[in-house]
């Protein structure tokens, strides 16, 4: 790695745009390997030197800090981006191909070691499901990317046989130019639609995992999402292509028949795994999400006892329908990772004895008028709206006839939400915070929502 950030910063003015856990962990990594090397780095935030001892020490960093921080990146020919930062209402004139990101770099260096694993849902579940069954098999592993480990961190656990686990956002994939060896790409919801300019553009981005593949790379992909067909048919790329789907048809090698997931190319039953009534697993997201990680476990050769024990054993993540307790005979569970309405959607199937839910959130424009449409055909008697997203999903509710408003109640505080889902909530049946919305503003992130209700409802 040293080698190739050498050839990289040659001649070069570099900026480092973004300084949160990923900046932070470039800007290291590059301290590490060149102690004077001159490193300007640009953020929003303008206290960022009260928070590092190191920055105040490094007398060979600069910085361009407070609201006029992106007016200036256009003097810079090496701008490593951090994900969180958009430039789609830059008013400046950038030079893309100056623009790149430490899983841009890293993807460089490690790509044929690599399980990619992206999609608008399920890809935490899906990478934490693959790393679990691959690092049974062999501990020489790691989970790096979007799951929350910026992969420069893990650098010096990595020689020439780690399997690097990778989950990566549409922010990660943004700017890449390199595809990992083995890729998945689960779905395509509209999500983040306030960081791209349009949805098309956060789609070609999720579709730069697999854009840059070779010929004997690999590609996983969910065969029922007209997007990714879509994406298909309009970039022609060069790996095999392993489509899966829930249903069997002649055209397809991966399938679920007789409650099996099944895989079968060319015509050859190469894996058979039948489906428990106790996997901790549940719903046909999930079941999704175990195919895309078994096909690509099979890619990476890994034996089918360590795939379907890792399969059978792996119990899910916290804040993702995740069981909180039965208290005062109501039971309560926290699916704060739903910041879109289909996960919610997905989420009330599943646990089917939903009687209030809590929904809403920071907005970012997304469309709801299909989950009202469900919503309304459900069996939930209490719907408790909270900010912008929330008026919004209660608007779309509002446009159907024969509706019980009695059921609504809208509030301004997370702790007013908990407190009439308690009131309300008949016993023996779910309480569900599935929000369809983002966290920001009222929290730093899905995690600190999820936590804060299960302090609430245990309290």
């Amino acid at each position: 790695m040293k080698e190739y950030l050498y050839q990289l910063i040659q001649n070069k003015n570099i900026l480092i745009l973004g300084y949160g856990r990923e900046g932070e962990s470039t800007y290291k990594t590059f301290r590490k390997y060149f102690p004077e090397l001159i490193i300007t780095i640009a953020d929003l935030d303008e206290n960022i030197l009260n928070k590092s001892d190191a920055l105040k020490k490094d007398k060979f960093v600069h910085f361009i800090l407070g609201r006029e921080y992106l007016n200036f990146i256009d003097e810079f020919d090496l701008i490593i981006k951090t994900p969180g930062i958009s430039l789609n209402n830059l008013q400046t004139k950038v030079n893309k191909e100056n623009i790149t990101s430490q899983t841009n770099m890293f993807l460089s260096q490690y790509r044929n070691q690599i399980i990619g694993i992206t999609g608008t849902k399920g890809k935490s579940t899906t990478s934490s499901l693959i790393f679990n069954i691959v690092h049974s098999f062999n501990n020489n592993s790691i989970l790096v990317g979007n799951i929350g480990v910026p992969p420069f961190d893990m650098i010096d656990n990595i020689d020439d046989n780690t399997i690097i686990v990778c989950e990566l956002s549409s922010h990660q994939l943004e700017y890449v130019s390199v595809s990992p060896h083995i890729s998945i790409l689960l779905n395509l919801f509209q999500e983040h639609l306030d960081h791209y300019n349009n949805y098309k553009d956060y789609q070609l981005s999720k579709f730069n995992i697999a854009k840059y593949q070779k010929e004997r790379d690999f590609f996983i992909f969910h065969k029922e999402d007209e997007l990714i067909k879509s994406l298909l048919n309009e970039n022609k790329i060069k790996s095999k292509v392993l489509p899966y789907s829930l249903t069997e048809n002649s055209e397809n090698d991966v399938f679920v028949s007789n409650n099996s997931i099944i895989l079968k190319p060319n015509n050859q039953l190469v894996f058979e795994f039948e489906i428990s009534k106790d996997l901790f697993l549940k719903g046909d997201h999930n079941l999704l999400n175990i195919i895309a990680a078994t096909i690509a476990c099979k890619a990476k050769v890994i034996p089918d006892e360590y795939i379907k024990k890792g399969i059978t054993e792996f119990k899910g993540l916290e804040h993702r329908i995740e069981y909180v307790g039965k208290y005062n005979d109501i039971i309560y569970y926290n699916d704060s990772i739903a910041t879109i309405p289909e996960a919610t959607i997905e989420a009330i199937k599943t646990l089917k004895n939903v009687n209030t839910i809590i929904l809403g959130g920071f907005d970012r424009g997304i469309n709801y008028c299909d989950l009202a449409a469900f919503l309304i055909n459900t069996k939930i008697e209490h719907f408790i709206f909270i900010e912008k997203a929330g008026l919004r999903i209660l608007f779309e509710l509002n446009k159907y006839e024969n509706i019980n408003s009695q059921q609504y109640f809208t509030v301004k505080t997370f702790e007013e939400a908990v407190d009439v889902a308690k009131n309300k909530t008949r016993t023996n049946t779910i309480c569900l915070l599935s929000p369809a919305a983002a966290s920001y503003g009222m929290f730093k992130n899905f995690e600190e929502r999820g936590r804060l209700f299960k302090e609430l409802v245990k309290g």
